[in-house]
């Protein structure tokens, strides 16, 4: 009889890793107008000149992780264990980045849905209409009321 052999629990971790690392990619690729570039070393997806998802680097199948704009689901997707504002100020912007460790799967079909809400923030309004549902993100609006200029002094100047 035939010997069969046993793969590591390792490297099944890692190999799922990199496939979902893979169908995040082909994902974020299938929308319309994207774009893969590298800057910083890094692997991004755009829409034009915009950014609207990074992948980061290709070191290997054993971490992995993102960063969207999640105007919407933002507050509730920092409530996870395995999320945080994004640095370098992103996220003031509403950025959050997600990290994996070896030995942790990712949850796709989330990760998934975030990208296409970055998408939808960040991609002109006809490219988000290809995709149908809403044409865009929702923007949060200020809970300030607006300041109107003081009348009086500049408008009688103005009027003279």
């Amino acid at each position: 009889m035939g010997e069969r052999k046993l793969e590591r629990p390792e490297k099944n971790m890692a190999s799922e890793m990199a496939k979902a690392k893979l169908a995040l990619r082909e994902y974020a690729l299938s929308l319309p107008g994207a774009h893969e570039e590298f800057p910083w070393g890094e692997r991004v997806v755009k829409v034009g000149k915009k950014v609207f998802v990074f992948l980061g680097r290709d070191e290997g199948d054993d971490a992995g992780g993102v960063s969207v704009k999640l105007p919407i689901s933002g507050s509730v997707a920092l409530s996870l264990p395995f999320t945080e504002p994004t640095g370098y100020g992103l996220g003031k912007s509403g950025w959050i980045s997600a990290s994996f460790q070896r030995g942790h799967r990712l949850p796709v079909e989330l990760l998934r849905e975030w990208i296409e809400e970055s998408y939808r923030a960040i991609a002109p309004k006809k490219l988000v209409a290809q995709l149908g549902g809403p044409a865009e993100a929702p923007q949060k609006k200020s809970a300030l009321p607006r300041k109107r200029a003081p009348r009086g002094k500049a408008q009688a100047v103005r009027r003279k």
